[in-house]
């Protein structure tokens, strides 16, 4: 019979304690993060394990690592804080939602264009079909990834973040963008210069195809279901930490290039901001795991700048 601990459970938050939590349960002496929630799950009636949050008691941090062995773990090898995340959702579940918005808002502002504006009866421009096509392929681009290429180290999220998640996406890449670029009176809508959609069109193509690139290389890096992480090298990463972001940010400016439009801008200025925290984050984690093996990165976003 295989060996097994007594793990002490306790309740991170007893104004909201888990109703029915055991005061400790036996887990297989190699059990993970993940069985260990699991089981307790089981015996809290709680239904689905993702909803188990695990706490170091010393530290009182999230075990983030659910393919980690408990043993692993120094104070929470014998107790663990446990909390309810309530309710789940899944992070493939909540990345197509997100990317679903602006393909739907777009699509409708071009059918139902000569009844959102007034006095658009003509066709729009080519530059205002460049740029639709633009903000199609990239979100329809990041649907794909999503469903084929991306390999999530955390399985759920709260239900009920899923709004505040969508909402940059739906609200600022879809309605803003969409309402001030297929406007009859918008720079798109009024543009000559085929040279600029030519050059914003480069640089999209480039961030694009740099950007996957970069997606299914990071996705080579980790077995299937697995939560390992690996040193990346190449593809951009000896310039920034995160160097998905950097293509990214060059697609965007590249539809800013051709669209000429205020809202692309405002929205891809507000993702860099949140890009920037992200990759810092990256960056700090890169160095605590890996220590004297990570070249540390000056800039972690665009070189020279970020």
């Amino acid at each position: 019979m295989a060996p097994t601990v007594t793990l002490k459970l306790t309740n991170r938050s007893p104004s909201r304690p888990v109703a029915r939590l055991p005061a400790s349960i036996d887990v297989p002496a190699d059990a993970t993060v993940e069985d260990v929630k699991v089981l307790i799950a089981r015996e809290a009636r709680l239904g689905d394990h993702n909803r188990v949050g695990l706490c170091d008691p010393a530290t009182k941090k999230t075990l983030k690592d659910r393919k980690a062995r408990i043993a692993r773990e120094p104070a929470a090898a014998a107790e663990v804080l446990v909390k309810d995340l309530g309710p789940q959702v899944a992070w493939r579940t909540v990345f197509l939602v997100e990317y679903l918005g602006p393909l739907l808002v777009h699509a409708a502002f071009v059918v139902a264009r000569p009844y959102i504006y007034a006095g658009a009866r003509g066709p729009m421009s080519s530059t205002q079909w460049l740029t639709f096509a633009m903000i199609m392929a990239h979100f329809a681009k990041r649907e794909l990834e999503t469903l084929f290429v991306h390999k999530f180290s955390a399985a759920t999220m709260p239900v009920f973040n899923i709004a505040k998640n969508s909402f940059f996406y739906w609200a600022l890449s879809g309605l803003l963008c969409a309402y001030s670029v297929y406007s009859p009176r918008s720079l798109a809508a009024t543009a000559h210069v085929p040279v600029v959609d030519a050059v914003g069109t480069a640089v999209y193509l480039f961030g694009e195809v740099g950007n996957a690139l970069v997606h299914l290389y990071l996705s080579s890096l980790r077995s299937a279901g697995g939560t390992e992480r690996k040193i990346p090298a190449g593809y951009g990463f000896a310039l920034v930490t995160c160097p998905n972001y950097m293509y990214e940010i060059l697609s965007w400016v590249g539809i800013v290039i051709a669209s000429r439009d205020w809202a692309v801008a405002l929205f891809i200025s507000v993702g860099v901001v949140q890009m920037y925290t992200w990759a810092r984050g990256k960056e700090s984690a890169y160095r605590k795991e890996f220590g004297d093996k990570y070249k540390k990165k000056r800039f972690v976003l665009l070189p020279g700048l970020l």
